[in-house]
């Protein structure tokens, strides 16, 4: 059992960072592959990003690519996600997720077994 607290959300204006972090109780948080996922008002959940088991293979989809980086700190049980150049279409609860091995479609929600509670991102104009 994997538990996952999102947090660093918050609200900033078009252009700026925002930092969330996602940390993972267990001793097996290096196991997993990592990913961010984020659902607007009224949309469904799209892929943001994810981060294999030993942070050397990131995916990005391509709304955030050149903007976000994901990276992990397996030592400290802690995935990140670095926002920058945000843009409003942003605007979002983003949530982290853990994929134990055997690794899915990177991309797919349905491959990610634990959830965080999400952290709301809000970027305004």
């Amino acid at each position: 059992q994997v538990q996952l607290v999102e947090s660093g959300g918050g609200l900033v204006q078009a252009g700026g960072s925002l930092r969330l972090s996602c940390a993972a109780s267990g001793r097996t948080f290096s196991n997993y592959a990592m990913g961010w996922f984020r659902q607007a008002p009224g949309k469904e959940r799209e892929f943001v990003a994810n981060i294999n088991w030993s942070g050397t293979s990131p995916y990005y989809a391509d709304s955030v690519k050149g903007r976000f980086t994901i990276s992990r700190d397996n030592a400290k049980n802690t995935v990140y996600l670095q926002m920058n150049s945000l843009k409003p279409e942003d605007t979002a609860v983003y949530y982290c997720a853990a994929d134990p091995p055997p690794y899915g479609l990177r991309w797919n929600d349905k491959e990610y077994t634990y959830w965080g509670q999400g952290t709301q991102v809000t970027v305004s104009s």
